[in-house]
Parts: structure tokens; sequence; C-alpha cells
């Protein structure tokens, strides 16, 4: 009998082209990656793999880790580094750019989907001004355990196909380990990309910019001078949606530059990330972020403010109320999804007039008792009692349970189906940054195997996982006052 032949495409046979870097030179330089020595691969994602059909086993060859670490590159793979700008903080940085991140080339897989690769940590490129171009071992395991982790969660985000680590020594706050990941995305353009090319009065390239991604990503918006209004908003409702997502799921960014907001509504560059654990609503999880301008609460507002920035930089395109109204759509976009969220978090089907009500009752029992935000509604999607038990069984807690389970007495599922739908939606584990401490620690010692185990864990979060529920509790003693900032 013959043996089948195994699904997917050798490295060799996926299919590379490069769009972005078709725009010409105005947008990017060409830049060939610099290797790391000693480099060994730590880490793959199959799903993030099938996305180019790569196929199974491929991960395995020594070209593979190769092409991770940045020492090769695939046939049909025309490397460059893009250009844009950014508000940092609130203050227009002027030019930016990749300065340690090389997009590779764009496969498309054989449903006609285009996936940018992209390798961060690839050395010195033109826009890397005083840097080195490197990442480290520590922020390329956030990047990649992250990245894989927000889509398990049901997050929009780039991917990440797989990381590699190396001998090169790096100097950050002390010397690290090089390392380097391949990330993935229909495209890396950002609110920056726009930026650049706005407050350089080059107008012709914003509209160049504004063509290829409205053709290739958002062909629904069609053709016209008007299809830059329309474009706009969609742009402004993902931005909205996001956000509303990053807080249903505790997730706080750390750096919501304009330089760090995808065109496409993805979450994007994995740097000071943290999820809640205690629910507090002003969490700054970037300890460079002194004044608390990206707090977990503010985000929202930021994301509107960055929207405001992207509307400035598209302004030669669209007339000013046309972005104005485009704008209004903002607050709509965001609060409809959250409440949506947060009634599938409840286990509740239909919409009524005072579900923001009974949130906000519970966000304030949550801070007052400091409750873990992730173990709280996890709690909640096995029983009342077990919520109870978190958080604090007194009056008012009992007061909130009852108006709670008054709100759940019309669903039609059945109390069992209903728990289990919400178990579905609330996770059992998200990326703890001291979990992701302990994976980067091993690494670090040469033990890549704790980085398996938490992807592992991520892919399927929603599962118990048993034997790694110390994953769901407050960080060890060993961990307290662990913090992360733009080096991160």
């Amino acid at each position: 009998m013959a043996i089948a032949p195994p699904r997917g495409k050798s490295l060799e046979e996926l299919r590379f082209d490069n769009s972005f870097a078709a725009l010409g030179d105005a947008f990017s330089e060409r830049r060939t990656p610099a290797g790391i020595a000693g480099a060994r691969l730590v880490a793959f994602s199959p799903e993030a793999g099938a996305l180019i059909d790569l196929r199974p086993g491929e991960e395995r060859r020594a070209e593979f880790a190769d092409l991770v670490s940045g020492n090769a590159l695939v046939p049909g793979m025309e490397p460059v580094a893009g250009l844009y700008g950014g508000h940092q903080f609130g203050v227009w940085a002027g030019q930016l750019g990749d300065g340690r991140a090389i997009l590779l080339g764009e496969v498309r897989n054989d449903r006609d989907e285009p996936w940018e690769l992209q390798i961060k940590g690839g050395g010195v490129t033109a826009f890397s001004r005083f840097a080195d171009g490197r990442a480290v071992v520590r922020s390329t395991i956030r990047e990649f355990l992250a990245s894989e982790a927000m889509h398990a969660l049901g997050v929009p985000t780039t991917r990440a196909l797989a990381m590699a680590a190396g001998d090169e020594p790096v100097l950050r706050e002390r010397v690290e380990r090089a390392a380097t990941v391949i990330r993935m995305a229909p495209t890396f353009v950002r609110f920056g990309s726009f930026e650049i090319f706005h407050y350089r009065k080059r107008h012709a390239e914003v509209k160049a910019l504004a063509d290829y991604v409205i053709d290739r990503f958002y062909p629904e918006c069609g053709d016209g001078d008007d299809r830059y209004a329309r474009f706009f908003a969609t742009v402004v409702e993902r931005t909205a949606a996001l956000m509303a997502q990053w807080q249903a799921v505790g997730f706080a960014h750390g750096v919501m530059n304009t330089d760090n907001f995808s065109i496409l509504g993805l979450t994007l560059d994995y740097g000071p990330y943290g999820f809640l654990e205690t629910y507090e609503p002003g969490f700054v999880c970037n300890h460079s972020d002194e004044s608390g301008r990206y707090a977990f609460d503010r985000q929202p507002t930021i994301g509107l403010w960055n929207c405001h920035a992207l509307a400035e930089a598209l302004s030669s395109l669209i007339e000013r109320d046309a972005l104005d109204a485009a704008l209004a759509r903002y607050e709509h976009a965001y609060r409809t999804t959250l409440l949506a969220l947060l009634r599938a978090k409840l286990g509740v089907l239909d919409a009524r007039d005072d579900d923001a009500e009974l949130v906000v009752e519970l966000f304030g029992l949550l801070e007052a008792r400091r409750v873990d935000w992730t173990n709280f509604w996890r709690a909640l999607s096995h029983a009342d009692a077990s919520a109870l038990a978190l958080l604090g069984d007194d009056e008012s807690s009992r007061a909130w349970l009852a108006r709670y389970a008054r709100r759940a007495e019309g669903d039609p599922r059945a109390g069992a189906a209903r728990r289990a739908a919400m178990r579905a939606t609330n996770p059992k584990y998200v990326l703890r940054n001291w979990v992701a401490q302990e994976a980067i620690a091993a690494c670090e010692s040469g033990d890549d195997s704790v980085v398996g185990e938490v992807l592992d864990v991520l892919r399927a979060p929603f599962d118990e996982h048993v034997e790694h529920a110390a994953w769901t509790q407050a960080a060890p003693a060993q961990y307290a006052g662990l913090s992360v900032s733009c080096s991160s």
C-alpha cells in the first residue's frame, strides 16, 4: 500500500512574495538579518505553522533553526526593514521604524491568505538609531508566549511562529543572551506608518500606503475617494473592539504608542505587558510609565486618542467632517463590544438596560476585596458559591450574587450547559508575569522545556491542566515585586 505524503509544504516549497517591499524605497530599506551565533530552536507554534501550510516536522530541520535565528534565508525572501514614526507617551517622536525587526517576506497559503514573516532581533537596520538591533531571551520568550496566548483567548493579535536563542551577549540592564522570534501578521503596517509621511508633508506616500492597505485588507471599502473615509471608520471600530477585548481578558499592553497600533486592529508589539492578577483598575504594568498614561483603565481612552492621531495623519485624504463622524463611532463600538463580552462571561444571552450597572457594582467589589480577575470569573463559571468564596462571604457579596442569579434566571439553557459555556469563555490560565519569568529563567540556564510546557497550557487556556494548577495562583515569594519595563 502506498504511503501518503505528509501534508503541507517544506520550507523550500513555500511561495514567497513581498508586496510591502514593492511599495518602494520610500517605505523601507533592504536589509539582510544578522544571525546569532550558537543558535538553537527554543520553541515552535504548530498552529502558526499551519497558517502558512508548513509541513509538520519541518521545525525539526536544521534549516528551520537557521531561518528562525537569522542565519539563513529561504529562496524567494526579499527582506526589508520598514519606516514609520509615532507618538510615544503622547509626544511626537519623529522617525522610528523597524530598529530590530526585518520583514523576511510574505507567504500565500493554499487559501490565498497572505502572512508576512518578520524576524525580531535580526540586528541593526537603518532605523536602529543608537540601538544594537537585538532582542534577548527575556523579551523574546515574552513575545512568543503572549502572541500565542492572546490568540487562544480569542483576541486579535500578531502570531509567533518560532523562537531561537544563541550565545551572543547583549547588554540591557544586565548582560543577557541574544534571541530571535519570527512573528506573523497579514501586515505590520501601523498607525505610525501613515504619521511619518503626513508630518513630512509627503501626502502622495500617505495615499499610496492607504491604497495598498485598502486594496489588500479592506476591499469592502470599494472604489472612489470616499473609500478612505470608510477605511478609517472601520479602523476606528476595530480599534475600539480590540480595546474592549483587552479589558475583558484583563490585558494591559504597557506601551500604547501609535507606532505600536496595528492598522488591522491586532495586538502588536509585546513589551512590558501584564495580565491583571489582583483587580486594580489603575494597574500600570510598565515601570517606565511613570505618569501612568497607559494604566489598565485608561486603555480605552488611549485607543481613541491614537485614532485621533491617525485621523490627523489621514487628513490629506479625508474631510474633517468624515473624520469626526468616524471618531464618533468609537465609543459605541467599544461599549457594545465590551458589554457583549461581559455578558458572555456572566453566562447570559440577552441584553438588558441595567447590565452595565450590574458589572460596575461587581467591579467595585473586586477592587475593594482585591480579587484575582481571572480566578473570579473562572470560579463564577463553576458555581456562585465558588465566586462567593473569592469575594468574601458578607452582605454586599451575597446581595450582588442574588442580583446576578435573578439576571440569569431567564436563560433558556440548562444550568450545567450555561456554566459549561461560561468555562469556554472565562479562561483558567493567562500568562502571568511570574510564570513567564519561570520559563525565562529555565531557558537562560539552557532548559527550554518550560517554555514548551507553558505554551501547551496557553494554547488551551480553558482546559483544566490540573498538573499546572499552580500557574493560576499569585506569584511565589521569589517573584514578589517582579516588574517589567520597555526593555522587556
